[in-house]
């Protein structure tokens, strides 16, 4: 695991594999006093799924901003350092150019909603684009299978369910076969079972689509398990970077604004930690098992 010194670069992942890349980012939003994101480096590789954590304000909805050229393109500010994103330059690529690279998911999947069908809602973007109405079927029809929705093609968003808001909402981002999802705050209006649901859903989409998945949020007995790496935001600067079990065995974890799940705190208090840190119940059971016959 690394700590992070501001002034270096954290888990440097350059070369051809590395599919974002951000150096000495610096962003201040116009009238405010202090910057949001200071001196941010980062480097994420092809089919990683990364979950960014820390206090609400600490900057991790402004780095997701950059990544998919809402900043500097639409939120503009005192912008310094660079973002490459699949080579590209986020302040020098136009936004029509990073939507084909980079599809978020917002929070309240209503902000993205908004045709009279589910699936006119999903062949909207590439309606846009252009494309023959035959590609856009098939290519609305894919997704609708990859998620499961096929039978909501014909119902209008207000009939539709939280769960399933959302899932339209991430079709709507895969129909256009991006790089790289980002979900932010991806189950907070979901119920525990739906949200368990959508957990699966995204270790589904990178395992069959290959991509790379960034994800904010709060509710880590849900995705921890998941992720690859898990990064720690505080005050506009990366403080954490490393396998999800290494940065929840750290003893000020907390301190961060990181909700540490009920079962590795109970982990931790029977002195686990490091790679034998169970993530769930399920784990926590099978290291108990292992430790009583040793």
């Amino acid at each position: 695991m690394e700590i992070i010194d501001h002034g270096s670069f954290g888990n440097d992942k350059t070369g051809p594999e590395s599919l974002i890349d951000i150096r000495n980012l610096t962003f201040k939003y116009f009238g405010s006093k202090d910057p949001v994101l200071e001196n941010v480096n980062l480097q994420i590789a092809q089919n990683e799924i990364v979950l960014i954590v820390g206090h609400s304000g600490s900057g991790k909805s402004t780095l997701l901003r950059a990544i998919n050229g809402l900043i500097p393109h639409q939120h503009n500010g005192d912008y310094s350092g660079d973002v490459m994103v699949d080579g590209l330059s986020i302040p020098r690529t136009k936004m029509s150019q990073i939507a084909l690279r980079v599809g978020y998911v917002f929070q309240n999947p209503e902000n993205q909603i908004f045709m009279f069908s589910v699936e006119r809602d999903i062949g909207f973007g590439l309606e846009n684009l252009g494309l023959p109405r035959e590609i856009i079927r098939q290519r609305v029809d894919w997704v609708m299978d990859i998620l499961n929705i096929r039978d909501l093609a014909l119902k209008a968003p207000h009939e539709l369910s939280d769960g399933q808001k959302q899932k339209v909402a991430i079709a709507g981002v895969l129909v256009m076969r991006p790089k790289i999802l980002i979900l932010d705050e991806p189950t907070s209006l979901l119920d525990p079972f739906t949200a368990s649901e959508l957990v699966q859903l995204v270790l589904k989409v990178r395992e069959e689509l290959g991509m790379t998945i960034l994800i904010v949020e709060h509710r880590l007995d849900l995705v921890a398990k998941i992720c690859d790496r898990m990064i720690v935001i505080d005050n506009g600067h990366l403080i954490l970077d490393g396998t999800p079990r290494e940065v929840l065995s750290r003893a000020d974890v907390q301190s961060f604004g990181v909700t540490v799940p009920a079962v590795v705190k109970l982990a931790k208090g029977l002195g686990l930690s490091g790679n034998d840190l169970p993530l769930d119940p399920e784990e926590l059971k099978a290291r108990l098992s292992f430790k009583a016959v040793q």
